[in-house]
């Protein structure tokens, strides 16, 4: 494995989370003060309760934005500084990074295109004769007691991953191959689906129908801190 790290143009700095008022901002304490951070994914973040816990946030130089700083990673517990990073954007640039430097080279090799149309979709890579989609879940994170959720939210749409599926499924019957790849940025376990409920039942069986027809499962581990990402491990979760 290629040891090489994603470096941030300025190290992150670290506050804590006072609240999220709405799925896009985070209202952050951090040197004293109270700050308006962007939050960079609108969905759910486990089954946490956010408030106290230590984030890292970064800050632009952008003055046109309407909020200077973003949220980049929360710890799960707030006693610890180990990351999980939650800017569901940046996930594709870091991949990207690692892609290109040669550090995942058992996943695919070969000319990177980014934003390749496929049928009505629009999927993430084409690499060499692969596609690749890449997804980082944040619906499932590590968490103990004291931090999770009393009441579950459902921000969580499937719809475009279950498109993205289909596209994938369809684009081996002209000899390409298809990758789905989870991305998690943090040292996440093997992932397993979840048992079916009454909101993942179309994902799920999207998901078995793309592997019975071919479409690879991978899994990437990043790990986030202050100064940048690195690659932790990756490998195939599927046969």
């Amino acid at each position: 494995m290629k040891s090489r790290v994603y470096r941030f143009p300025r190290p992150l700095r670290v506050g804590t989370i006072l609240s999220r008022p709405n799925r896009f901002i985070m209202m952050v304490k951090s040197e004293g003060k109270t700050i308006r951070c962007h939050c960079p994914t609108t969905g759910r973040l486990g089954d946490l309760k956010l408030e106290g816990l230590p984030c890292l946030y970064s800050t632009s130089t952008n003055v046109k934005r309407k909020t200077a700083h973003t949220v980049e990673a929360i710890s799960t517990s707030p006693r610890s500084n180990s990351w999980v990073g939650i800017n569901q954007t940046a996930a594709n640039r870091y991949f990207e990074f690692f892609l290109r430097k040669g550090a995942l080279a058992r996943l695919a090799r070969g000319e990177v295109q980014r934003e390749v149309k496929l049928g009505k979709s629009r999927i993430d890579f084409l690499i060499g004769n692969a596609y690749v989609e890449v997804k980082t879940p944040l619906i499932m994170l590590p968490a103990s007691g004291e931090v999770a959720r009393v009441k579950r939210s459902r921000f969580d749409s499937f719809d475009r991953l279950i498109r993205h599926m289909g596209e994938l499924q369809r684009s081996l019957a002209s000899g390409m191959r298809a990758k789905i790849v989870l991305c998690f940025l943090y040292d996440a376990k093997p992932f397993k689906p979840p048992a079916p409920d009454g909101t993942n039942r179309r994902i799920l069986a999207a998901a078995r129908a793309a592997e019975k027809a071919g479409v690879e499962r991978w899994q990437v581990n990043l790990k986030v801190d202050a100064k940048g990402v690195s690659l932790t491990r990756y490998f195939r979760s599927n046969p």
